[in-house]
């Protein structure tokens, strides 16, 4: 089952824009334009915090998730047959 939420939100968390929603996200409409923050109750105040490198890693994996829309389970199924190629790993998850 996949998540049914705001696209324009996960980008928004991301903080960049992941092209969710096709050409909303190249016009002025988009929310990464109007709305330059995090979203949630405290997004709009700008704390300043170094994030860790676990942090990043986990950043990154979250969005490469949410551009392809799938849930941890089969991202981790996916991830584990890239791997298993002799090949370049990172390359065949891509694709």
């Amino acid at each position: 089952m996949r998540k049914i939420s705001s696209k324009c939100k996960l980008c928004r968390r991301e903080g960049q824009k992941l092209f969710l929603k096709g050409e909303r996200c190249n016009s002025p409409k988009c929310a990464m334009v109007k709305k330059n923050y995090k979203p949630g109750l405290h997004g709009p105040k700008k704390m300043m915090y170094k994030m860790s490198a676990y942090g990043k890693q986990l950043r990154e994996k979250q969005k490469t998730k949410r551009i392809y829309g799938l849930l941890e389970k089969p991202f981790v199924n996916l991830v584990k047959k890239a791997l298993k190629d002799k090949k370049n790993s990172g390359k065949t998850l891509i694709s």
